[in-house]
């Protein structure tokens, strides 16, 4: 894996940035489709101004919840906080971004904010496919040691083969990104089902909560809460919270006029 796409002279266009900006296009056309369907967003515009908002807010917050976690790295080198590009983004703390700024944007256009998050979360789900695929080009999110023949021994120049040099590792991100894939293609195939406003949230937050903590296991760079892996302590108040919320609202079933 190279992660450099093309080089301009000092110029780097880096695969990890090249698949956040596929997963932007990808996601202005779903979401254009889903609102137009669903009648909530007047136009184009309505949905540029949305993804200009939520998307920034999902950034900063993803790279300020993995600099909490690696604060010492980052303390004696505070100018990399910046250098976005290298990777450092945590899914976690981009959906708790991406939900304030939704909050915004719906506030400001004055749309129910769980029927605006409806719409959103299949671009969400399939541009974290695209963000996963920019990992495994990046040599991130890497996992662990493994003897299976799928095992990929990265370049000593990434931070998986920096970490694990000349060994074959677990391809954690893009079990990931299959698993995100199989969650938006559940999210598509119920699209037209008439349902109660945050069920097609909470579908995606319970499906990402399984399969994000089942990656956690093959991860060999987890974000640590002591002896506990953050990401799955994320997982489970996000499969608890929003299963009892799907459950006990029967959100399933179309809301009586």
């Amino acid at each position: 894996m190279h992660p450099v796409f093309l080089q301009l002279g000092p110029i780097q266009i880096r695969y990890y940035g090249l698949m956040y900006v596929v997963a932007f296009v990808v996601g202005y056309f779903l979401v254009r489709a889903l609102a137009r369907r669903r009648g909530i967003l007047r136009g184009a515009e309505d949905v540029l101004d949305l993804l200009l908002v939520t998307i920034p807010f999902g950034i900063v917050f993803g790279r300020l919840y993995y600099v909490f976690f690696h604060w010492d790295w980052y303390r004696a080198a505070p100018w990399e906080i910046f250098m976005v590009w290298l990777g450092g983004l945590a899914i976690h703390g981009g959906l708790i971004g991406g939900a304030l700024g939704l909050l915004i944007v719906a506030r400001w256009k004055r749309i129910p904010f769980w029927r605006l998050a409806d719409v959103v979360v299949p671009a969400v789900a399939l541009g974290l496919v695209f963000g996963r695929i920019g990992n495994f080009l990046n040599g991130d999110a890497f996992g662990t040691p493994t003897t299976l023949p799928w095992g990929i021994v990265f370049p000593s120049s990434s931070p998986a083969g920096a970490t694990y040099p000349g060994l074959p590792l677990h391809p954690a991100m893009l079990y990931e990104a299959i698993g995100s894939l199989l969650i938006f293609g559940l999210l598509w195939a119920t699209r037209n089902r008439p349902a109660r406003a945050g069920f097609f949230s909470s579908l995606f937050f319970v499906s990402y909560g399984v399969v994000r903590f089942a990656c956690e296991f093959f991860r060999g760079d987890s974000l640590m809460l002591g002896s506990l892996r953050a990401a799955q302590v994320a997982s489970v108040l996000l499969v608890l919270g929003f299963g009892a919320w799907l459950l006990a609202g029967r959100l399933w079933r179309q809301a009586r006029a």
